[in-house]
């Protein structure tokens, strides 16, 4: 899962250098912390939300099967 981020997050950023993806899993669910470049922060999050909602159901259509558990992404900074 975390390469699928990767993979749609670093086109979209200056600096796919300093794209971190980090996994937290809990007995029913699993959160994935997403840091970018604070540079980059609104190109990951886009106008009103949009692209970080899009971002979001991708992982979560692919995760919810891949897991048997809530997958929740956080982007932090």
């Amino acid at each position: 899962m975390k390469q699928l981020i990767e993979t749609i997050v670093k086109p979209l950023v200056d600096y796919p250098e300093d794209v971190r993806i980090a996994m937290d899993e809990h007995d029913n669910r699993v959160i994935y912390k997403l840091s970018v470049n604070p540079e980059d922060m609104g190109k990951v999050i886009g106008k009103q939300g949009r692209v970080a909602k899009a971002i979001r159901t991708i992982v979560y259509s692919a995760a919810g099967s891949h897991h048997g558990k809530k997958v929740y992404i956080d982007i932090i900074d």
